[in-house]
């Protein structure tokens, strides 16, 4: 049910699920998975595949132990991993007519405003083009220990970032049991969860396979950002053969019910951005254009205010400095400056470069 109502959907795939006990990588499951992506994209739904794995296969490469590598050899081992996964994934989707792209990610991208911005104008970009974006966290340059397999949190982060109405986190369990189910037969599954209480911590389980180190705790804290980010979430079963298929017939795993609407958490997360960083003033053609919902373009700004880099938190006044909305600027206040009042085709030579025709884009803009 909360898959099929989904536009845009984020796919996490634990690394259990591309190489098994024996060091063996389940090709016959990843081709599988694909035809799972296939469906969904005749259903018209956007994609994001957030992948471990990296670590693994360039394991699996220099026949090497994952647990005694350092940080240092990690990070190289990573880098030779990401190609074998890429390979993988672009050899698997190609005979199914997938295209794929690939972003590698890393914690500060997705935490400062500027760069997530200009990470959801890529997802957005190769949604047009019906490409499905392909994450990994960029471990070949991470400065702290690398939890391998441990993608859950950046999965969630993805699913805010792309705006994403769902999240499906695929793993080697089919939820949330109210006891360890390999320990407790009489343990039970968990379809829907509200609130995550000291109760729905505690059922929590450390165990982790082989290869992954995220256990069900990194699941937690995933849900409790797409909780907050309007966005439904699954912990759900990816052993089994087309497990997306699964869901969408029967809405199986244990479900994260969101507690505010996607809308909301986005006026949210704008209107408690910090204080401002400058004004952008308009003419009354602008003014009737966003409030009929459209984005702010150079065309109809008079003037531009203060210091501010592209991503920055932003007032938009009318002609007699009311203010009528808060924004994210895609541009600089010197850009601003150089393309107020002139046409969106003209941006180009004015400034010297490609960019984008929105100054302020009606998704990442608030009304007052």
């Amino acid at each position: 049910m909360y898959l099929k109502e989904s536009k845009t959907v984020v796919i996490k795939i634990g690394s259990s699920l591309l190489i098994n006990d024996n060091k063996v990588i389940r090709e016959k499951w990843l081709l599988e998975f694909a035809k799972d992506i296939k469906e969904l994209q005749k259903l018209k739904k956007n994609i994001v595949i957030v992948s471990s794995g990296a670590i693994a296969l360039g394991c699996k490469k220099l026949q090497l132990n994952k647990k005694t590598l350092k940080l240092d050899k990690s990070q190289a081992v990573a880098s030779i991993g990401q190609i074998e996964l890429m390979n993988l994934f672009k050899k698997t989707f190609n005979s199914n007519k997938i295209n794929i792209s690939q972003i590698l990610i890393t914690l500060e991208d997705t935490e400062q405003r500027r760069r997530a911005i200009n990470a959801k104008r890529t997802f957005e970009n190769l949604f047009e083009l019906n490409f499905v974006p392909v994450v990994n966290e960029n471990d070949s340059i991470a400065t702290s220990e690398i939890k391998y397999g441990d993608n859950d949190r950046l999965a969630s982060r993805v699913a805010q970032i792309s705006g994403a109405d769902c999240l499906i986190l695929l793993s080697d369990v089919d939820g949330l049991y109210s006891k360890n189910p390999k320990i407790h037969k009489n343990a039970k599954l968990i379809k829907e969860i509200k609130n995550i209480d000291s109760k729905i911590e505690n059922f929590s389980s450390k165990s982790t396979s082989e290869y992954g180190t995220g256990g069900m705790k990194t699941k937690i804290d995933a849900a409790k950002v797409c909780q907050v980010s309007g966005c439904y979430m699954a912990i759900a079963n990816g052993l089994i053969k087309r497990p997306i298929k699964n869901i969408l017939e029967h809405n199986s795993g244990t479900w994260f019910l969101p507690k505010v609407s996607k809308l909301d958490a986005r006026k949210k997360w704008i209107i408690s951005s910090i204080s401002p960083k400058g004004e952008i003033i308009i003419d009354d053609g602008a003014l009737n254009a966003l409030k009929n919902g459209k984005s702010l373009l150079a065309a109809g700004i008079r003037k531009v205010s203060g210091k501010f880099v592209k991503g920055d938190h932003v007032r938009i006044l009318d002609k007699n400095n009311k203010e009528f909305a808060r924004g994210l600027s895609s541009f600089t206040s010197d850009e601003i400056s150089k393309i107020k009042g002139e046409h969106s085709n003209k941006i180009s030579n004015l400034l010297g470069y490609v960019t984008k025709s929105e100054v302020i884009h009606k998704d990442d803009m608030v009304k007052i």
